[in-house]
């Protein structure tokens, strides 16, 4: 271990400290100031962040034996991780104080989860892989049941540890058999030794299909998504906003990790593995998603169906595909937080608005409001100029550019189906009329008000000119 190698770890390991130090601090803040607890936890992110963008690295950068790497991908997912994660705590504030949920628990395992995440996207050996999912996949059970008094959080979070147990067991005997095929935990030897492998290719294709098992599920895809519906409907909005949007890109730090290291000499063994994936995803989260009146399993399923056009990019297998998959990445979390956010916006006390029919005039009585809506689920549903046809359209081209013109072809197809549901929602808000019994009124937090207006007007401005930040994707891959 050298000085260089803390240097390059030095952002994990100053929030690791500063969460640390915030669990203490917050033993003595009362209940009524726990907004301090929130305004910390809002600096210590920006903190980390700054710490990040001013220490750039200028060429692929190694720790600790391998262990931990340092890249452009790894800098650029972490800042969107880290900037996704603020935003979930600003929409949650308003929501879990009047709920009574509005504690010092629900920063720290935030920022546990953010963590594990940053340590998930830079992982070099399979032994960090692993460090960084379990410390992002206990935060998020112990947040989903962050309710402890409500049997439908209770009962989700029971549903997401057991499944979530199951996978890491996949994942963990993929990583086994890799170890016994090659002889190392390294990703990178790994790779190198996958092309003299002998009569130990077969344990190392069974293995490989085992990683993409745990990939599969910590995505939720299809037909690894039975944890998916139940987890986004029966958490706390709040926390279903997070776990929505945040992990996904963690998940592809560790797809891109395993699939371009571990698998990464052997595209055509599992490029078919991942477009049949993206294949069943994009038609089960398309057409169970049409037969939803829950808004919140509706974007559920509609997360099933993002995660198969994603799969698009990565079913391409070359660093091409890798970017278009991670800026499909970006603008999904970007998306999933301000659909989950509307929830929160127009939820109160005794009120959750997760009825598609809560929605009902609000066209009429809020416009400002209903119209931001119109953006997020216009871009979900991958409208042109908005942010989510320039993310459809990079993935399907990195699929045709693979030679995969059926999946393209396929994605295409249930684009225009996802557009249904989308459209719905849309109906709703400006054609049908109110229950009277309703009466929608908007979060008066101004911080929440503030922070979902930008993250609708985001759609347009990042969809006029995404440019830029697909450049800054390609530019992590090397690609310019």
């Amino acid at each position: 271990m050298t000085s260089q190698d803390f240097a390059l770890l030095f952002p994990e390991i100053f929030l690791l400290s500063a969460v640390c130090g915030l669990l203490l601090v917050d033993l003595f803040i009362s209940d009524n100031r726990r907004g301090l607890t929130h305004f910390l936890s809002l600096v210590i992110l920006a903190a980390t962040a700054a710490l990040l963008v001013r220490q750039p690295v200028q060429a692929d950068a190694v720790a600790f034996g391998g262990m931990f790497l340092r890249d452009g991908v790894a800098d650029a997912l972490k800042l969107f991780i880290l900037l996704v994660s603020g935003a979930a705590l600003i929409y949650g504030r308003p929501y879990l104080s009047e709920r009574g949920l509005f504690r010092g628990e629900y920063h720290v395992l935030v920022l546990f989860a953010a963590l594990g995440m940053m340590i998930l996207v830079s992982a070099g050996n399979l032994v960090t892989v692993y460090l960084g999912l379990e410390l992002l996949a206990l935060s998020s059970y112990a947040l989903v049941a962050i309710d402890r008094d409500n049997k439908v959080a209770s009962e989700a979070a029971m549903k997401y540890f057991v499944l979530g147990a199951l996978a890491s067991g996949m994942l963990l005997y993929g990583m086994s058999m890799l170890y016994g095929a090659t002889g190392s935990l390294d990703i990178a030897e790994i790779r190198t030794a996958s092309g003299n492998l002998g009569e130990n290719k077969v344990i190392y294709m069974l293995g490989v299909v085992f990683v993409l098992v745990g990939i599969a599920f910590k995505f939720g895809a299809a037909p690894f998504h039975m944890w998916v519906p139940d987890v986004y409907q029966g958490a706390p909005t709040a926390v279903t906003l997070f776990i929505g949007s945040a992990p996904k890109l963690a998940a592809f730090g560790m797809a891109y990790r395993l699939l371009g290291g571990v698998a990464g000499g052997i595209e055509a063994d599992w490029q078919l593995m991942l477009a049949w994936l993206a294949v069943i995803s994009l038609a089960l989260g398309n057409i169970i998603a049409i037969a939803q009146t829950n808004f919140k399993r509706l974007l559920a399923y509609s997360t099933i169906s993002h995660v198969g056009f994603l799969f698009l990019g990565l079913a391409n297998g070359t660093a091409a595909g890798f970017s278009a998959a991670m800026f499909y990445a970006i603008c999904y979390a970007l998306m999933a937080a301000g659909a989950f956010g509307s929830i929160i916006l127009l939820s109160r006390k005794g009120f959750e608005a997760e009825q598609i029919s809560d929605l009902a005039g609000l066209g009429k009585k809020y416009p400002g409001y209903a119209f931001c809506i119109l953006l997020l689920m216009g871009s979900l549903a991958g409208l042109p100029p908005l942010l989510g046809f320039w993310a459809k359209l990079a993935v399907l081209k990195a699929a045709i550019d693979a030679g995969l013109l059926w999946l393209a072809i396929v994605g295409v197809v249930f684009a225009v189906v996802g557009c249904y549901y989308y459209i719905r929602v849309m109906k709703v808000m400006f054609f049908d009329q109110p229950d009277e019994s309703l009466k929608i009124a908007p979060s008066g937090d101004f911080q929440l008000r503030w922070l979902f207006a930008a993250n609708a007007m985001l759609m347009v401005i990042l969809g006029l000119f995404s440019a830029p930040l697909l450049a800054w994707c390609e530019r992590s891959f090397g690609l310019i």
